[in-house]
């Protein structure tokens, strides 16, 4: 399949999918296909590249934590399906996407299709891996899996669970890659065994998940929710292990920010004290609520934040790789118009200094025979105009692309993002093949009509 093909059958999977599940962004998908079509017209993007793919489309919500947290029964709970498998010891060892499915049964897939497929955050993860873990990129499936759950919960969002951190062999890898994930999630959820709220074991991941959360930008994405709070109604007071749990999180920074206490009704153990049991279930309620709303918000702000990007898209388009194909092309013309007159005023300098200079010319015999020649036979004076315009047409096209080369190399020099460059390469190129005019002030593809769209 070529790749223009390939791209549109993406665009076309993923409009699909967002019709299904995200039906408010179905109709944007021909708005992104405009933009790309102008793009490439103008040479910024070749057929496998479009703006679609340069932002996950569903809002991706990360569930971390130790093991024995809960975080498997959580997601369970949340989706009324019974996914994952839970245990207090470590179950699973890589990371699980979870996305919806019309399908009744659930799929298990490698987590290639998670890097081959633009549709979700994790595409070209392995790249990712490589650069945390050398060479470990070519064996994505030891990292991650996919799921695919009927859960009307699922629709519209892309949840993750990880691998207990604290029972992982390959501990330090693990975190390495969290931090990739982090950064693609829209909100994070981290969980903690409120059986073990000061546990030591739990030192390395506070330090990691707590405290290099307090210096990030987007640090209120995430919520730290202590789980399992059934398992403190034997304590005296349950709310000293929930303080607990937060003067060891404020030991790593974190002095203020959204904690909650919950556990999963369906696994509790009995609470007699009804008193007790009451303040718990209101602490659950209370925090489920907070949970669950921040979790449909965030699917709210993906919505915004790509119809931003599309307009941001637009506007970059229209204000930087526009303008400076405009400069590209001024400073190509007056490359080539410098080398022209330098060379083709040599040659004349010289033709004059091999002619006229000596006076080989300046006899009536020389000059009448030319005359006579030219006289006798007019098709041999076009041969010799024919050879000439041919001799300095090439000569001046060999002068461009020379010309054209310098300034793709000066302007190539300040940019510093490979991606970028490839694709300024591809539009300099584009803009300075062989059927485009010097003096043309536009990019190629850049009309009135493509900029009023």
């Amino acid at each position: 399949m070529s790749a223009d093909k390939q791209t549109e059958e993406r665009l076309r999977s993923l409009q699909e999918h967002l019709h299904k599940e995200i039906p408010l962004l179905d109709g944007i998908i021909a708005d992104f296909k405009t933009l790309d079509r102008i793009t490439r017209r103008v040479g910024f993007f070749d057929k496998e590249q479009s703006h679609t793919f340069r932002m996950p489309w569903w809002p991706l919500i990360s569930v971390l934590g130790t093991y024995s947290s809960g975080k498997s029964a959580f997601i369970n709970y949340l989706l009324d399906y019974r996914l994952q498998a839970t245990g207090n010891q470590a179950v699973d060892d890589k990371f699980t996407v979870v996305c919806y499915t019309n399908d009744k049964n659930v799929r298990v897939l490698p987590g290639l299709s998670l890097d081959a497929d633009p549709r979700f955050p994790l595409y070209k993860i392995s790249q990712a891996i490589d650069t945390v873990a050398a060479g470990e990129g070519r064996h994505i499936d030891n990292y991650l899996q996919l799921k695919t759950c009927p859960s009307e919960a699922l629709r519209g969002r892309i949840l993750i669970d990880s691998p207990g951190f604290d029972a992982d062999a390959q501990r330090a890898s693990t975190l390495q890659i969290t931090d990739h994930i982090i950064d693609l999630s829209d909100l994070v959820l981290v969980f903690f065994d409120a059986r073990h709220p000061e546990a030591g074991s739990m030192t390395r991941t506070l330090e990691h998940l707590v405290r290099n959360t307090i210096s990030r930008g987007d640090a209120s994405k995430f919520l730290f929710v202590l789980n399992q709070m059934d398992n403190t109604a034997r304590e005296d007071n349950p709310e000293e292990v929930f303080a607990a749990w937060q003067r060891a999180l404020s030991q790593h920074g974190l002095t203020a920010g959204c904690c909650f206490g919950i556990y999963n009704p369906d696994l509790a153990v009995p609470i007699e004290d009804e008193a007790v049991r009451a303040h718990l279930e209101r602490r659950r309620e209370e925090g489920y609520r907070t949970i669950t709303g921040r979790m449909d918000q965030v699917g709210v702000e993906r919505a915004y934040r790509i119809v931003g990007m599309l307009r941001d898209s637009a506007v970059t388009l229209e204000q930087e790789i526009v303008p400076e194909l405009e400069r590209f092309a001024l400073q190509w013309r007056k490359a080539t118009l410098v080398l022209d007159a330098l060379v083709f005023g040599s040659l004349l300098l010289l033709l004059a200094a091999l002619t006229v200079w000596p006076g080989y010319l300046d006899g009536q015999a020389v000059n009448g025979s030319i005359k006579k020649l030219f006289d006798q036979n007019r098709y041999v004076l076009i041969a010799v105009v024919g050879v000439v315009v041919l001799a300095a047409g090439y000569l001046h096209h060999r002068l461009r692309r020379r010309a054209a080369a310098w300034v793709m190399r000066r302007r190539l020099a300040r940019i510093t993002d490979p991606i970028a460059k490839a694709n300024y390469t591809r539009a300099y190129h584009k803009n300075s093949c062989w059927y485009r005019s010097i003096f043309f002030r536009r990019p190629t593809g850049w009309s009135r009509r493509n900029r009023r769209r």
